[in-house]
């Protein structure tokens, strides 16, 4: 099914903004995608996860996970006309692949059981060199980031502190972009990225709230961890990648680096931030 594209406003993201996604590793786009698209799709997932909206009996998991979905509502927040003018600003016209659709979806619902995956992680973006294992755990990431543009967090419903919001450690971005940087273009799976995270835990903490229609664009090197949900309402989330059409040129002929790639090069002393002009 193709994606669709519409036409896009005038860049919505400040320079700011942009400085913002290279020092902290991600920018928060308020009303991104509209309230009424946000439930029209929140309507097809509570019929996907087999509970009843109006029976808190029915709430016996602490997540739900729903695969991707390419209704209308959820095309309509996937290209979102001012949501596609800021990823052009961050990753490059031409860089990156439409979404045809959203997922996956972790419904994160009120619980105090623990929901067994709330480690602080790296998603990874390609399967392993001889395809030998196609589990996520061995799943890999690279210097280049082959594969992913940016990590997107699309909220579905108002997310508050105690709502399973989405854990985010600040410029934790660039210590990952050391600390890949040794393993070239080979990379790190997802558990050897994982074990090396330590050094980031310094990183100040912030979690991804905001209204329904809200979507996080993140460095696709920013480190997170999800977290139970203590709060009274399910939370509805989208985290798709965005794929990119080639791997991040860390030596671009002619300059012209996306703000992604200005990140990691910052990261590894080709740049300093006072001389990044944006």
């Amino acid at each position: 099914m193709a994606a669709e594209r519409h036409s896009v406003p005038d860049p919505c993201l400040t320079s700011h903004d942009i400085q913002g996604f290279v020092r902290d590793g991600f920018v928060r786009l308020d009303a991104a995608f509209s309230r009424s698209t946000a439930e029209e799709a929140r309507e097809i997932l509570w019929r996907d996860t087999g509970c009843d909206q109006l029976d808190r009996a029915t709430w016996t998991h602490p997540v739900i996970r729903l695969g991707s979905y390419f209704d209308a509502p959820f095309r309509a927040a996937a290209n979102a006309p001012r949501l596609v003018a800021a990823i052009d600003q961050l990753v490059g016209v031409g860089r990156w692949r439409p979404l045809p659709g959203l997922g996956t979806f972790p419904i994160r619902f009120p619980s105090e059981s623990d929901p067994g995956d709330t480690g602080w992680h790296v998603d990874a973006s390609y399967p392993p060199l001889d395809g030998s294992d196609e589990s996520f755990l061995s799943w890999r990431v690279n210097v280049h980031s082959k594969g992913r543009a940016l990590l997107l967090l699309f909220l579905f419903s108002d997310v508050g502190e105690f709502d399973a919001p989405t854990r985010i450690r600040l410029g934790s971005h660039l210590d990952v972009a050391r600390i890949l940087a040794p393993a070239g273009k080979r990379g790190m799976s997802f558990m050897e990225l994982a074990n090396c995270l330590e050094e980031t835990a310094c990183r100040p903490e912030l979690p991804a709230t905001g209204d329904a229609g809200t979507v996080y664009l993140c460095h696709p090197f920013l480190v997170h961890a999800a977290q139970p949900n203590r709060g009274k309402e399910p939370r509805f989330m989208a985290q798709p990648p965005l794929e990119a059409l080639q791997p991040f040129q860390l030596e671009r002929r002619g300059g012209a680096y996306s703000p992604n790639e200005i990140a990691i090069r910052l990261a590894l002393g080709f740049e300093k931030m006072e001389a990044v002009a944006l």
